[in-house]
């Protein structure tokens, strides 16, 4: 039988919770991500799957969250000034009742981060959970994984980002932002007329690069790889020597903008 359902459910920031799974209303909706984790079914796994909604007061000074080992996070600057926190549970084994186990064992806890704890699991076993979150736009973010890509859309603040396995996918974001993956891409659009901020700092060792940049926008633009191509759709100023790696001002310049690679290419193009 499929296990696929949404609890709604609030909760309160700083302190533990460890949720339980329980009927849906026929009010709620089901959403297009319970639809496709159900569709993961197959002759030798079975995948349970289930999603715990939270409202939660705005952090005091930055919203971490912790999706390891395995789980992606995509946050959402919107006009409100709490937090609303779906968190996206799977759980999968050989067996409906072992994969069953499994997924009510995991416990989604806001006390100082937000973050998931889980059983143990044998070969052919495992869960995971990602979080998606919508928080207020001017926010201090701490987001984190191991197995899973980070997105973050329409915030200003100090945040840091980092997973080792996932992309990093950012737009229309402001303030001092520094993200790091290890095997993953970037994608980067740009928004305004100029960075509002510090400076926006993102690397990756092992994938490609893609920055959009609004026309007329000014800053200083650094980019860059070690083993791939690198492509402009549009002439750029170059500063030193011809190579894989351009530093150069946009417009008049502006606060740093800094996305680079290691071993992959690197294109650049204006909206």
């Amino acid at each position: 039988m499929p296990y696929a359902r949404r609890l709604i459910l609030p909760a309160v920031f700083g302190l533990a919770c460890a949720v339980a799974a329980a009927a849906p209303s026929h009010s709620q909706e089901r959403s297009n991500w319970l639809d496709r984790c159900e569709g993961q079914n197959g002759r030798n796994r079975v995948t349970l799957c289930l999603e715990k909604e939270m409202t939660l007061p705005a952090a005091r000074g930055k919203l971490v969250v912790n999706a390891r080992p395995n789980g992606g996070i995509t946050v959402t600057g919107a006009n409100r000034r709490d937090v609303r926190m779906v968190a996206r549970i799977q759980a999968h084994a050989r067996r409906e009742g072992d994969a069953r186990e499994i997924l009510e064992a995991v416990e989604v806890r806001t006390d100082g981060e937000i973050r998931a704890t889980g059983p143990r699991t044998r070969d052919n076993e495992g869960w995971s959970v990602s979080f998606v979150l919508e928080v207020p736009r001017s926010s201090d973010l701490g987001l984190s994984s191991t197995n899973g890509g980070i997105s973050v859309e329409g915030v200003e603040g100090d945040m840091d980002l980092a997973t080792t396995n996932g992309g990093l996918t950012l737009a229309a974001v402001a303030g001092a932002v520094r993200g790091r993956t290890t095997n993953g891409g970037v994608t980067v659009e740009l928004d305004g007329s100029s960075w509002q901020g510090t400076g926006l700092d993102v690397q990756t060792t092992n994938g490609g690069v893609r920055l959009r940049v609004p026309e007329r926008y000014n800053a200083r633009l650094e980019t860059g790889t070690v083993n791939g191509g690198l492509s402009f759709d549009f002439p750029v100023t170059v500063q030193g020597r011809m190579s894989r790696h351009r530093t150069t001002d946009l417009g008049s310049g502006g606060p740093p903008i800094r996305v680079v690679t290691t071993n992959g290419g690197v294109t650049v193009q204006r909206k």
